[in-house]
């Protein structure tokens, strides 16, 4: 079972800058893509910013030019730097990580809360 473990959630001022992290466990299969996803309460959870394995990446319109998705070469690790937060960008924030080739998989992580304060 690919188990994912966040770090790096926190309650932060508007304008500041939080580093999210994700690393699974139980595979020696590189997932691909990985992803952070949010949910913000009362919506619905939505992607944030995805990385193959390749390195290609894709944002969310609301955060491109302020989040940057990141992975380590050849390891299941990926981080979201957040710059510029926003209120809205208050959310429980979840790392994914997918595999479409056998042996296939998807794995969510618990969730870590991230506040932004006004």
């Amino acid at each position: 079972q690919v188990r994912l473990m966040e770090s790096g959630g926190g309650l932060v001022q508007a304008g500041g800058s939080l580093r999210l992290s994700c690393a699974a466990s139980g595979t020696i299969f590189v997932a691909n893509p990985m992803g952070w996803y949010r949910q913000a309460p009362g919506k619905q959870r939505e992607l944030v910013a995805s990385i193959t394995s390749g390195g290609s990446t894709d944002y969310a319109d609301s955060v491109k030019g302020r989040f940057t998705i990141s992975r380590e070469n050849g390891e299941n690790t990926v981080h979201l730097q957040m710059n510029s937060l926003k209120p809205e960008d208050t959310a429980v924030y979840y790392c994914n990580a997918q595999r479409v080739l056998p042996p296939r998989f998807e794995s969510w992580g618990q969730g870590t809360l991230v506040t932004v304060s006004e």
